[in-house]
């Protein structure tokens, strides 16, 4: 593959729609038991962790693969997180794991499928509520693992109950750790140390620049062990990053929270509560609305805990940003993180993209024409949050950005015909207005990259290409309905609104995920999510994902439609009458039988077993239309 004018290209000069899903939803824990990855203990001994057996064992990858080509998946994002590679301890990388993933890989191969590596992470690690980072990240600036959750630095599944009288864990919570201390300290410290916490070193460097060589010599050290598997297209470079308390312009004011829901505390909050204070901070629902209550932080059972190890303080505090005077916080900087070098900061700018480049540099010492697929922030919808690309950066780049239906994956209900837009906070009603609210939804989140390349020129002959690299919806929504009668149409409703809005941009996309063990009892294993396609062996909601679409084309795409309710398939190229090879077009027999009806100028070839389309060019060229009709679905 190849980028050429805005494209991705096959050696054969045909342009390609990547399309595949995410592997896997509970790639993000170790391999253990059903459940075991709720359970406090699986938090203990980290360097003890294994991942070999994600995203699925080794004697269960040819039937995984297959299952996935078959239903026309045929690129993936293959999470890998940071703790699953170094988990033992700096420099000490699991060879086993390694040795497996690049069987894996052999196995994918064999089924035409490639991937592109996630390094994936949610709010820093699993020890902070999500995953990604080792647990030593953490230990080698003196935070104790075991008082992340009592001093309220964190809010994690495995401990939430033993801490909150048994109350269940609260619904999307999660996102909250990137507002509290733990997340917004590390991420902070590993894009900004040298600017906001120049005399914190680490084995005689500074925080910064040793968390990201480590970072990058894991990954580095994974693509040697990976680099001659031919499966492997490409490098994330990081999942969903966030700047930390970078661009905070006043420590006392909480910002606007990746999602809205419970407990809202100030970055000064935080970091008092880090320090052994309590503190009083807002209450709110999950809707994004205050409700007037107040909870207090660092009160676990009347006494206030100190998140640091005995020798170690806040960092914030040994870089000048606060003190003690007689047992009292006093804040001496609170716009400390608002400046870079005597100006506003820019993080994306001035933090993000030299992290970003210097990825790509480790990589490309090894592979000079690997591909890498990098994104934003998760709250990055605004132009502070935006990322200019050049004609002088790394050219061999797509722009993996992530989409969400906010409002259906906050409340876990959906309705095709109600939404409300939480950037104008308008109320949406009717289905085709909210299709196109979608389409323009996917349009926002894809400008988060400033691509300065195809500014003034055609968007069909130049820029970066653009992957929606998440998107999806809980299965679990409407009261976990669908579990009980089988009815999963308003699944179906919302994956073909959300991949209707996809194909409208013509994107390659990798929906999110499927989890290979998910279960209806636990999920995908983590944070109690349940978004995969596949649960206990079945397909769920399959007529909202599994879908035509060209593969690869003789010629350029111009359009994608396909309408489910008619079973109805049209597609229109301008062809490419040099181009010798066909145009493929996957078409699932759930909706295509081997007598389907197909209108096409063009030579074609219909092979329904291998649910392909071939139609051939022959050297004719300009605008073509292909439509076919199916059959009624039988999911």
């Amino acid at each position: 593959m190849f980028v050429s004018k805005g494209k991705i290209q096959d050696n054969l000069g045909r342009t390609l729609i990547l399309r595949g899903v995410n592997l896997g939803g509970s790639s993000k824990n170790p391999f253990g038991p059903p459940g075991w990855s709720f359970s406090p203990e699986s938090l203990k001994n980290p360097e003890n962790a294994s991942f070999i057996g994600r995203p699925f064992p080794l004697e269960d990858a040819e039937f995984h693969f297959k299952r996935l080509n078959r239903a026309g998946f045929t690129f993936l994002r293959l999470i890998v997180t940071w703790e699953a590679l170094e988990h033992a301890g700096p420099g000490q990388y699991d060879e086993a794991f390694l040795a497996y993933l690049r069987k894996i890989l052999i196995i994918a191969e064999k089924w035409n499928i490639s991937v592109f590596i996630d390094p994936h992470q949610d709010v820093w690690s699993r020890w902070t509520g999500g995953d990604g980072a080792p647990a030593w990240t953490l230990e080698k600036i003196g935070i104790d693992l075991e008082k992340l959750d009592a001093s309220d630095s964190a809010v994690t599944r495995q401990n939430y109950a033993a801490l909150h009288g048994g109350a269940p864990y609260p619904r999307m919570i999660w996102p909250s750790n990137y507002n509290r201390y733990a997340a917004a300290t590390m991420f902070s410290l590993f894009f900004g140390g040298k600017t906001y916490a120049p005399d914190l070193h680490i084995e005689g460097e500074n925080v910064q620049e040793w968390l990201q060589n480590r970072y990058f010599a894991a990954f580095r050290h994974c693509y040697r062990r990976l680099k001659n598997c031919a499966a492997v297209a490409g490098w994330g470079i990081m999942n969903e990053p966030h700047n930390g308390y970078i661009g905070c312009k006043n420590l006392e004011q909480a910002g606007s929270p990746v999602m809205p829901i419970g407990p809202r505390p100030s970055p000064w909050d935080g970091i008092r509560a880090a320090s052994g204070n309590t503190v009083a901070v807002p209450l709110y629902n999950s809707y994004g609305l205050n409700s007037r209550k107040h909870v207090f932080f660092n009160n676990y059972d009347n006494r206030a805990v100190t998140l640091f190890k005995e020798g170690f303080c806040c960092p914030w505090k040994q870089a000048g940003v606060w003190t003690e005077e007689h047992g009292t916080a006093l804040l001496i900087s609170k716009a400390h993180f608002s400046l870079f070098n005597g100006r506003q900061v820019n993080f994306m700018e001035d933090c993000y993209k030299p992290f970003i480049l210097r990825f790509i540099e480790t990589i490309k010492e090894l592979n000079e024409n690997a591909f890498f697929f990098i994104e934003g922030i998760p709250s990055g919808m605004g132009s502070e949050s935006r990322l200019a690309w050049n004609k002088e950066d790394p050219p061999n780049t797509v722009n993996a950005f992530h989409w969400y239906d906010g409002l259906t994956l906050f409340t876990k209900q959906f309705r095709s015909w109600f939404t409300v837009d939480p950037v104008t906070k308008k109320i949406i009603i009717g289905k085709k207005k909210i299709q196109a609210y979608f389409i323009r939804c996917v349009a926002r989140a894809k400008n988060w990259l400033h691509d300065h390349v195809s500014e003034n020129i055609n968007e069909h002959s130049a820029g970066r290409p653009a992957l929606l690299g998440e998107f999806g919806l809980a299965f679990d929504m409407n009261k976990r309905k669908a579990f009980k009668n089988g009815d999963y149409s308003r699944h179906i409703q919302a994956l073909d609104m959300y991949y209707n809005a996809v194909d409208a941009h013509l994107l390659h996309s990798t929906v999110w995920n499927y989890t290979a063990d998910n279960s209806n009892a636990y999920g995908d294993g983590w944070n109690d999510e349940d978004l995969s396609i596949f649960s206990e062996g079945k397909e769920r909601a399959a007529a909202g994902w599994k879908r035509p679409y060209p593969m690869a084309t003789a010629g350029e795409p111009l359009l994608i439609d396909w309408n489910l309710k008619k079973k109805v398939f049209k597609y229109r190229f301008n062809a490419d009458g040099a181009i010798g090879d066909p145009t493929i077009i996957y078409l699932p027999m759930e909706f295509f039988g081997p007598k389907a009806s197909i209108a096409c100028s063009l030579r074609f070839e219909f092979l329904h077993k291998e649910q392909r389309l071939l139609v051939f060019n022959d050297g004719a060229s300009g605008e073509k239309e292909i439509q076919v009709s199916g059959k009624e679905t039988t999911t």
